[in-house]
């Protein structure tokens, strides 16, 4: 009996260390749904390979109907989650199938951010029921903030434990998405947390416009500065708040928009208002040192004119990687924290969003 309890303790303690996994991210900006094929392999230390990667835009109406969800009831939310659940899966099955995707482990999916309340102990990602899996007839992992939100913590930023795990060559690590978030090490911890808004905001002006986002920044670089707004914005108080701490469209709805009324007679002012926020609140928590580098990624990295407003406040150094990682970051790193999860290892840090402990967030659900 002793021989056979050891032969099983040595069987259920072995782990995999190549893993094929499908990471799926849908961002606030509502550009559409990332899907990012990835190999991890862990040896002294994880790394990657993306082996095939596409971002499929939102139709009009689900655009729509994701923006309007936040002031849904229960009732409809329960409706619009099973919805979207199945909208996902005919988003995912088509993609595998059209680029002959075999062999996944399991797919790895965000869903998608309706609402976040950290404060009050809530946060909604829909598409992640397990409806899911039964759709595609794969393994799913999902629903990683709920838990940490639970625990106590902001349920946000997640994506620091891949910052820290894939991309620990950089002093800084900013994505500039829907959200500006930027991770880095501060003693033996790392810390992590919302910055500002970016795309939420900057898209939301240029689709008055009649675009979908501002390309390159061309829209703000025609405008000028308007200094009683640049002034009222960088007064508000969550600047000022130390971390760990996080931001979702009820913030924006709240503070930020109703100062942007004010000067809607002027769009391309309000973009380059508004961009020169977001670089003034980045700037200020950077070092400002040459020796660092600042690794940034997300759809805000193609930007021009915000990355001039950024490089003109600070003397790090600024890297802008490959479209691929610039693109699909997260939807690679929410990829790596299903791998965790299926390993039964950590991949939320306490010192990150504030929960009571490290911890191995997410569900998983069988076909």
């Amino acid at each position: 009996m002793p021989i056979i309890q050891f032969r099983i303790a040595i069987f259920t303690n072995m782990k995999k260390f190549s893993y094929k996994v499908l990471g799926v991210m849908s961002g606030t900006s509502l550009d559409g749904i990332d899907l990012a094929v990835v190999n991890f392999t862990k040896e002294d230390s994880w790394k990657f390979e993306i082996e095939d990667a596409e971002t499929i835009p939102y139709p009009v109406e689900w655009k729509d109907q994701l923006s309007r969800a936040i002031e849904y009831g229960e009732d409809l939310l329960n409706n619009l989650n099973e919805e979207y659940t199945r909208y996902l899966a005919s988003i995912i099955s088509t993609y595998l199938k059209k680029r002959s995707i075999y062999g996944l482990d399991a797919i790895c999916s965000h869903g998608h951010t309706i609402k976040h309340e950290p404060q009050n102990m809530y946060t909604l990602q829909i598409g992640n029921l397990p409806l899911l899996a039964q759709l595609l007839q794969h393994k799913i992992v999902c629903d990683f903030r709920v838990q940490d939100v639970q625990l106590g913590g902001q349920g946000a930023p997640l994506v620091p434990i891949g910052d820290q795990l894939l991309f620990s060559q950089y002093k800084y690590c900013l994505n500039l998405g829907g959200f500006a978030n930027i991770s880095t090490e501060r003693g033996n911890s790392r810390i992590a947390y919302d910055v500002a808004p970016v795309n939420t905001v900057l898209n939301y002006y240029a689709e008055k416009l009649g675009h979908f986002y501002d390309a390159g920044g061309q829209i703000a670089s025609s405008g000028k500065l308007i200094d009683d707004l640049f002034i009222q914005l960088g007064a508000l108080p969550f600047y000022n708040q130390d971390p760990p701490k996080s931001l979702g469209i009820e913030w924006v709805n709240a503070e930020i928009l109703p100062l942007l009324r004010n000067y809607e007679s002027d769009v391309p002012s309000i973009l380059n208002t508004f961009c020169q926020h977001v670089a003034s609140q980045i700037t200020r928590v950077l070092d400002n040192s040459e020796d660092s580098e600042i690794l940034i990624t997300g759809g805000g990295s193609y930007n021009t004119f915000l990355l001039q407003q950024i490089k003109a406040r600070t003397k790090n150094r600024i890297i802008v990687p490959t479209d691929e990682i610039v693109n699909f970051k997260e939807a690679l790193i929410f990829g790596l924290l299903g791998v965790l999860k299926l390993r039964g290892e950590i991949n939320v840090l306490s010192s990150v969003t504030g929960a009571e402990r490290d911890h191995s967030s997410g569900v998983i659900f069988e076909p």
